[in-house]
């Protein structure tokens, strides 16, 4: 066999090139720029544009539950704290104080005092904390998907055991939460679970740190504590839909006598505090409240003084954002009644009270 002769051209060996990205379609794909052609290697899993996209998700996801549990954690802790300040005959007065929220219904009364803030000098009231009478007595019922609430106004004429009769808010004054508990169980003929006093003095700040609340109503023109003159704090709304900070919301809260409309009453003034109420709600849902929520979690159980550790109070906060705002319920009086000191009284008739506690144990 004749031997095969050499090409009349040189022949060049290189090492072999390994292409990962995308080519072109077609035999043309399959070909560099000299007409070699190329070795496509499979692509390695999960390298694709889809995976990157799943790895990102991932960190944030795991980023996001390592803040919840920073805040978890921050909540209790704070809450365990706040909760050795409160006197174990608050929670002698108690019936049942073991309910969880989140297995059982439990009955919270919501205690707010009148007192001026300290550092104001406004005339009337003590500052808080020195013998002052409750401006917001406010009944929730939740756990269990079950969300009511009932406001009882403070001018209410009421049996306080062991002082004869008087207006409920006075209860608060003479005895603290433990003489307000009892006072409200035997009017109303119901048990209480729980029992939480708002601080006032930190009520603002934390309304500042889930950045404020979207309130709409009517015009408010009002002070509080002797009004900014005297060192306390005044609010010019006018009516339509407002976002409040701290010290407006406070003031909404606590306004008594509106210059803006002379002829609203205690009435009104409690429906304002379960709006502000379903406002703060929502607030405490929003993007704003998620980047800030180690921070609001170590100062919202600062702002309430209760019977409730804190996994209990983290399990009344679930239960209520996991329901709707209820409908603001207020007792409402059925005639007015004239004191021997010549204050007015309200007085609510049994038939009144009657449905609306049946009303607020249906959840309604």
């Amino acid at each position: 066999m004749p031997r095969a002769e050499p090409p009349e051209y040189t022949v060049y060996r290189a090492r072999r090139r390994f292409v990962r990205d995308e080519q072109p379609a077609g035999l043309a794909g399959l070909r560099d720029e000299r007409g070699r052609r190329r070795r496509i290697l499979p692509r390695r899993p999960g390298s694709g544009p889809r995976s990157t996209a799943k790895r990102v998700a991932l960190w944030l996801l795991a980023l996001v539950g390592a803040w919840l549990l920073l805040s978890l954690v921050l909540f209790l802790v704070s809450a365990q704290f706040e909760e050795q300040h409160e006197p174990s005959s608050t929670t002698l007065a108690l019936d049942g104080g073991g309910k969880f929220p989140l297995t059982s219904t439990s009955n919270i009364l919501v205690l707010g005092s009148d007192g001026r803030l300290p550092g104001t000098h406004g005339a009337g009231n003590d500052i808080i904390g020195q013998s002052t009478r409750s401006d917001t007595i406010m009944l929730i019922r939740a756990g269990v998907g079950t969300s009511a609430r009932l406001s009882v106004p403070r001018d209410t004429l009421v049996d306080i055991p062991g002082h004869g009769m008087a207006k409920i808010n006075a209860a608060y004054a003479i005895g603290g939460a433990p003489l307000a508990i009892t006072t409200i169980k035997r009017y109303l003929g119901i048990k209480i679970n729980h029992v939480v006093e708002v601080n006032f003095q930190n009520f603002p700040a934390f309304i500042d740190a889930v950045g404020g609340i979207t309130y709409s109503g009517p015009c408010v023109v009002s002070d509080i504590s002797g009004g900014t003159r005297l060192g306390g704090y005044s609010l010019h709304l006018r009516g339509g839909t407002h976002h409040l900070d701290g010290k407006q919301t406070l003031v909404l809260a606590r306004t008594r006598e509106n210059k803006c409309n002379p002829a609203e009453n205690d009435i009104t003034r409690v429906t304002r505090q379960q709006k502000i109420l379903n406002a703060v709600k929502q607030s405490l849902l929003s993007l704003h409240t998620l980047i800030h929520l180690p921070w609001i979690a170590w100062d919202a159980p600062q702002t309430i003084r209760s019977d409730m550790g804190g996994p209990t109070l983290l399990a009344l906060f679930a239960a209520m954002a996991s329901t709707g705002s209820p409908k603001p319920r207020v007792l409402h009086p059925s005639a007015f009644v004239t004191l021997p000191d010549g204050e007015q009284a309200l007085s609510v008739s049994d038939a009144t009270k009657r449905a609306a506690v049946a009303r607020f144990l249906a959840g309604g």
